[in-house]
């Protein structure tokens, strides 16, 4: 018997339903006691972070009870797909921390799954049909009413071969012709009626060329490629369970007689991932890019796996995330606020602590003598022993945040204020004395005073005040651009709320899309100071601005132009914003 490798009872009480199938398939022997799964992307789009939870599951499982998954593309549609999306799904995979055992295409199965169809044709279980797809729809019936047969359903079997063939060669064109399963066209399941297994599609192909004409459907071709491939555990998500009766007819009628006992691929299905304020589906995606909504696949407000990565996200906190919300047999939406709650939990434990300022405004420290550079040593990662320290520089002018001073503030108010003190974070405790401003009224510069014998270290240093800054010095920073993204959309659930504003205008997905973009979802400061320790930084690097938020060097920067990404902020200010 095949050892289960999590048997304490503490463990198995924290398994979830597809792990405790695997588990009982594992103690019973079945498969021989192999576990192999797969992850099935269509490359007709970037993945997004509903397929992050696609990824654990199938990956996961495979590595917890020593199997293997196989990374296979659907690519069954040639007018969607492109060696683009190929190399994006496999960098997005292995980003996240996994590798597949073997790479496969459901390309590698054409002529297998083209040869099944020919022999399902031989044996009167599929027929060409002439009609229409609204004609097909509507002589499906309805889940309560049942359906009529096609007038093409008893064509004779060598006419449905030579059309077959004719569908292949060029012959027939895109919409004239499908080659249809004859099943039952009165079973309760819709999918039953006679589905459509293979359509014509004229547009080449990105690996077979113009070798096929006739495609395969997803449905026909998923079942079959588990089969070919050897997969015990075909994990989907909700939406095909009604698909699942048909799966397993298809794996019976290509077994070709064969008895496969306990050795035959089963699929089980989870929930998806659904977030608020986020749409996720690829074609709308699509329109998000081509429109210019957004600028690409990578934009930081997209949910794509690129996007989040770009943004700053770790693929940990991606992966502690759907650790969290677990995986069920019903569907629900998740708060957005869950997964930056992920996110600020792992970054906080790795993220490098630095200053910057990115609404400046001019600090002079007038007793501070003119010319004197002190070297403070800053901690990299308070929550990190083995981060290390780097230097930053102080000096008698410094930028500090605007809204950290206010010249009449309330009795409450612990930051800058003349007459009040403050510590200046790894350097001294200054007194407020004033501020000068221009003929407007507009502040331009804040002048205090600083006690020598505060220096962080220095005993007086522990001198108690109500507010700490941090700042950076003017001769001793960079000037940077700082964008500071936002949720996408307005509203909660926007697949619904795009579906009701379409019925009410009775206008299209792109006008109804626009009517429910955030309009604050970018914003740009260009005029911003970070400490000069990060001249070197690379994207990916993760950041923390102190008091700001977490952030990530964009791709777009260089050493002479700098830029960073807000990746979320310390605190969940959304929820009580918009309340």
């Amino acid at each position: 018997m095949t050892e289960i490798k999590a048997t304490e009872s503490s463990e198995k009480k924290s398994l979830n339903f597809i792990e405790q199938i695997v588990e009982k398939d594992l103690r019973e022997g079945k498969n021989d006691g192999r576990i192999q799964t797969r992850f099935p992307p269509e490359p007709n789009g970037y993945l997004h972070i509903g397929h992050a939870k696609a990824i654990c599951m199938d990956f996961g499982i495979a590595k917890k009870y020593g199997g293997v998954c196989n990374l296979r593309f659907d690519d069954t549609n040639p007018t969607k797909e492109d060696v683009e999306y190929v190399e994006a799904i496999k960098e997005d995979i292995q980003w996240l921390g996994f590798q597949w055992g073997n790479e496969y295409y459901a390309s590698d199965y054409f002529q297998q799954l083209w040869d099944f169809a020919i022999k399902l044709i031989k044996e009167g279980k599929a027929y060409i049909d002439e009609q229409s797809s609204e004609e097909i729809a509507a002589q499906k019936g309805t889940p309560t009413q049942p359906g009529t047969n096609s007038p093409y359903r008893d064509r004779p079997i060598e006419e449905n071969l030579d059309l077959f063939m004719k569908m292949n060669n060029g012959e027939i064109e895109e919409g004239k012709m499908v080659l249809r399963a004859k099943i039952d066209m009165a079973n309760p399941n819709m999918h039953f009626r006679d589905p459509i297994i293979y359509r014509v599609v004229k547009t080449p192909h990105h690996r077979t060329g113009d070798k096929w004409k006739a495609y395969p459907m997803y449905d026909f071709a998923h079942g079959q490629s588990d089969y070919f491939e050897g997969v015990t555990h075909s994990l989907c998500t909700l939406e095909f369970v009604v698909h699942r009766p048909l799966y397993d007819l298809f794996v019976d009628w290509v077994k070709d007689g064969k008895d496969l006992d306990d050795h035959r691929p089963h699929q089980y299905e989870f929930n998806k991932l659904n977030l608020s304020y986020t749409l996720m589906s690829k074609r709308n995606l699509l329109t998000l890019v081509k429109e210019g909504l957004v600028n690409g696949w990578d934009d930081p407000r997209m949910p794509t796996i690129c996007g989040f990565r770009r943004r700053g996200y770790s693929p940990e906190s991606i992966r502690n995330f759907v650790d969290k919300i677990g995986y069920t047999t019903y569907d629900a939406l998740n708060d957005f606020a869950l997964l930056e709650s992920a996110v600020r939990e792992d970054l906080n434990a790795r993220a490098t602590r630095v200053s910057a300022v990115i609404n400046p405004v001019k600090l002079v420290i007038t007793n501070y003598p003119e010319g004197k550079v002190e070297e403070m040593e800053a901690i990299n990662n308070p929550e990190d022993p083995n981060s290390g320290t780097h230097i930053i520089e102080f000096s008698r002018e410094l930028w500090m945040e605007r809204e950290d001073f206010m010249e009449d503030a309330p009795k409450k108010y612990f930051r800058m204020t003349p007459g009040q003190e403050v510590r200046l974070k790894n350097a001294y405790i200054v007194r407020c004395t004033g501020c000068k401003k221009d003929e407007n009224g507009n502040i331009i510069e804040v002048y205090a005073e600083y006690d020598p014998n505060t220096k962080s270290g220095m005993p007086e240093a522990n001198r108690k005040v109500k507010g700490t800054l941090h700042w950076v010095s003017c001769n001793h920073c960079l000037k940077a651009e700082v964008r500071l993204y936002d949720r996408l959309w307005k509203v909660e659930n926007p697949r619904d709320e795009m579906a009701a504003i379409r019925e009410a205008k009775d206008c299209s997905p792109l006008e109804a899309m626009k009517e429910m973009i955030n309009p604050n979802s970018l914003t740009i400061l260009n005029e911003c100071y970070v400490e000069k320790f990060l001249a070197e930084a690379k994207p990916l690097y993760y950041l923390q601005f102190q008091r700001i938020g977490y952030f990530n060097v964009d791709k777009d920067s260089t050493p002479e132009h700098l830029v960073f990404n807000r990746t979320v902020s310390l605190k969940d200010t959304w929820s009580k914003i918009n309340k």
